[in-house]
């Protein structure tokens, strides 16, 4: 079996990450980038299209066809946010092209990018936590093949890759060194860009019992790879 994927975010951190294990594998036979600017990685599998308006697909709908699987990757950080704000690009993005993507493509398995702590419940204090959680719940109710939401903690970026949040990387470039360490001491609260990419290649190919995927099942489902 060969996938045909879409990426949504590929010029983010996470989404770089998976589009360049999509590149990688044998396993996927093409890759189709949606997003308002170009990624900057040119490759056979790559079809790329610029897109403005994430709430509105009727000028492409042709074009997104005939897909198998969607990475959707596509994320900002809720730092000095408002809720409003922050559900526009986290909620109303997301829902907009899952509902599309399921019309034109029931066949396919959606793969979100969440994040530990997200709130099922959509009750708690913790407005970007309560905001992933309608996300994933309003996504899961879509009549999608499959539907599995990727939950990563702390995400080491490998490969080169470097966030484009300036937080994030500040996060990073200070903390970078201990990666080592932090990984031998708690294996199932970190795990990479590479890891993240490879088990969600291997969620479609070779199917997982998870509708949610914690760092631990992540880095499992990735080790499948090996």
């Amino acid at each position: 079996m060969k996938i045909k994927a879409i990426i949504y975010g590929a010029s983010g951190m996470v989404g770089k990450g998976v589009l360049l294990e999509c590149l990688e594998s044998p396993d996927v036979e093409s890759v189709l980038l949606i997003g308002r600017s170009a990624c900057g990685i040119t490759h056979p599998k790559i079809k790329e299209i610029l897109h403005r308006d994430f709430n509105d697909y009727s000028g492409i709908e042709e074009q997104l066809k005939g897909y198998d699987t969607c990475y959707f990757c596509l994320g900002v950080s809720a730092f000095r946010m408002s809720e409003e704000d922050y559900s526009r690009i986290t909620y109303d993005f997301t829902l907009s092209a899952a509902q599309t993507l399921v019309r034109l493509n029931p066949d396919m398995t959606f793969c979100y990018v969440s994040g530990t702590g997200t709130d099922s419940s959509e009750k708690g204090r913790i407005m970007w936590a309560r905001v992933k959680g309608k996300t994933e719940n309003d996504l899961l109710k879509l009549p999608f093949k499959k539907a599995i939401m990727f939950r990563p903690g702390f995400i080491q970026p490998m490969k080169g890759i470097t966030s484009r949040t300036k937080l994030y990387r500040l996060t990073y470039t200070v903390f970078g060194f201990l990666y080592p360490l932090l990984n031998a001491l708690f294996p199932n609260q970190i795990t990479n860009t590479t890891k993240v990419g490879q088990a969600m290649i291997n969620a479609v190919i070779r199917g997982t019992d998870h509708t949610y995927l914690e760092n631990r099942q992540i880095n499992q489902l990735a080790n499948l790879s090996l």
